[in-house]
């Protein structure tokens, strides 16, 4: 993680358990600490998901969604120049915004972004 968002998730909000990163059935786990300190209590919010953009994102920058256009759902956690063109980025997103669409990073008038599949399957019950 960059310095922009270092102490802005915990580990259930960037799919570590997906991809066999930690597992937090078990009693200690890298980031234990962090995960008591944000008083997780097993209701999962956010999740990580790749997007991609026409124009340049950078992480740090917040995620908006059209239905939703007055506060923040997400935040981008890396991006880059996609080798096809525009930018491709993981961002943490409420998952509740999902489904209004219309993602945006900036604010409700900056770049769209669109939603791609990602390359694993997300637990369900973390």
């Amino acid at each position: 993680m960059t310095a922009p968002i270092v102490e802005a998730f915990v580990p259930q909000m960037i799919n570590y358990e997906s991809v066999g990163g930690v597992n937090f059935r078990k009693g200690c786990y890298p980031g234990q600490e962090v995960v008591a300190r944000s008083q997780f209590r097993g209701t999962l919010k956010r999740r990580a998901y790749i997007v991609r953009a026409s124009e340049e994102i950078a992480a740090g920058q917040e995620v908006f969604a059209a239905n939703s256009p007055e506060q923040p759902v997400g935040t981008v956690a890396q991006a880059a120049a996609a080798p096809d063109g525009g930018w491709a980025a993981l961002v943490s997103i409420q998952i509740a915004a999902l489904d209004g669409g219309g993602l945006h990073a900036r604010s409700v008038e900056g770049p769209a972004l669109t939603v791609d599949p990602l390359p694993y399957p997300l637990l369900e019950d973390v």
